[in-house]
């Protein structure tokens, strides 16, 4: 069923009954609420990731994803609280918003060598802020706020989305939210990764030369995959402004930038799953070395050596072994 085995398919299944039964019941039963947030919050990186693996699955270094992020949470907010758009058409324009950018960034800067185009991808997350401070749709340094809940939308008198303002518990329906998005995310990457598209992207990644002379439009694909990319980390940055109710120019910040790619090789640049699990063990890892105070920087870039040396293939690799399993 969809190119998965009899063992994934099972573990698929407990994947989601954890997500979407196990979770809320832990939760409930101890009480903290806030893990709503923390979880919602790992989610939403976590789709944003999903991109920057993609630019890394045809041999591109993308450090810039916290650009695009920030792209899809001002396009967002402006169509929602300047435009009066509802947050759910909002949600798509602010992801497609962000790869149209991506396509005319690309065109120029795709075409160069690897390490050029990563040189490049790290300035753009200033540069976007620097144009958010500047603009007056923006608002400059003061953002925008009072983002308003997503309202519900109905069809013929038939609820369809929910209307966050009336409910009770608006944590659990934003973390139902990012995670269906999530796994809806993964489960494209998935399907592109096993595609004609993805065999392409393959053998782009192995040797461009090579690909190029078997009639593979390399600049194309680069611009597609790239402009895909982007729509994950705009979908993701205008989630988070909607869950924080604000957006800033600070809101996604160079370093965002780079933990987007730790997360990729944390979990495994050979397993589209492994910027979600990458995410998920950044995240916690971090908040658990908080206890180490001054000792917590060093702490964290040893244990990110020690398994980028030994585990060059992320942690997946523990899993899967060599081969790995797409």
């Amino acid at each position: 069923m969809f190119g998965f085995t009899t063992k994934q398919l099972v573990g698929v299944a407990i994947f989601l009954f954890m997500i979407f039964i196990g979770v809320p019941l832990i939760i409930g039963a101890t009480g903290r609420w806030d893990f709503y947030f923390t979880l919602t919050s790992v989610a939403l990186l976590a789709i944003a990731s999903a991109g920057v693996w993609l630019t890394f699955y045809i041999g591109r270094i993308n450090i810039g994803q916290g650009a695009f992020a920030l792209i899809g949470a001002y396009v967002s907010a402006i169509l929602v609280v300047k435009a009066g758009w509802s947050f759910w058409l909002s949600l798509p324009a602010a992801g497609l918003f962000a790869a149209l950018v991506a396509i005319l960034l690309g065109l120029p800067i795709l075409r160069l060598r690897g390490v050029y185009f990563a040189m490049i991808t790290l300035v753009l997350t200033q540069v976007v802020t620097l144009t958010a401070l500047a603009l007056p749709i923006t608002n400059g340094a003061r953002g925008i706020s009072n983002i308003p809940l997503p309202s519900g939308i109905s069809v013929f008198g038939i609820p369809i989305l929910p209307d966050f303002a009336a409910m009770e518990n608006t944590k659990l329906a934003f973390y139902y939210t990012a995670c269906i998005i999530m796994i809806l995310t993964y489960a494209a990457l998935y399907r592109l990764v096993n595609s004609r598209l993805g065999h392409l992207c393959r053998s782009m990644q192995q040797n461009e030369e090579l690909a190029s002379s078997i009639g593979v439009n390399i600049s194309y694909i680069r611009i597609v995959i790239f402009a895909i990319s982007s729509f994950f980390g705009g979908l993701g940055g205008a989630m988070f402004g909607s869950i924080a109710q604000s957006v800033y120019p600070s809101s996604f910040q160079v370093a965002d930038s780079v933990n987007f790619m730790l997360n990729c090789f944390l979990g495994g640049l050979g397993y589209v799953f492994g910027p979600m699990l990458g995410t998920l063990v950044l995240y916690f890892g971090w908040d658990l070395l908080f206890e180490f105070g001054k000792y917590q920087m060093l702490i964290y870039s040893t244990i990110l050596i020690i398994i980028i040396r030994f585990l060059p293939n992320g942690l997946l690799s523990l899993r899967f072994g060599k081969g790995g399993d797409k």
